[in-house]
């Protein structure tokens, strides 16, 4: 059995840490960690120190409401 931990960020949680064989998978549960998701990091304090530093700068940008996220993807579609 895969051995995890949860990550959570001022009382939210974000993802989790998975333990692999070259460190941690990290699988996030929060949009604002998206760009996170599925990266892989040699410690589980790397994975910590690096999702709360995108959290808090996802966070000092102001909330992230459903219809902006969905207005930032179709642009992104868009664009291609």
């Amino acid at each position: 059995m895969l051995q995890s931990h949860i990550i959570d960020i001022d009382g939210v949680f974000v993802g989790a840490a998975i333990r692999i064989d070259r460190g941690y998978r990290f699988v996030a549960t929060d949009l604002r960690m998206e760009e996170l998701d599925a990266s892989i990091w040699p410690s589980l304090t790397d994975v910590q120190r690096v999702a709360r530093r995108v959290y808090r700068d996802a966070t000092s940008a102001g909330p992230l409401t459903p219809s902006l996220h969905a207005r930032a993807h179709l642009t992104a579609i868009k664009g291609r």
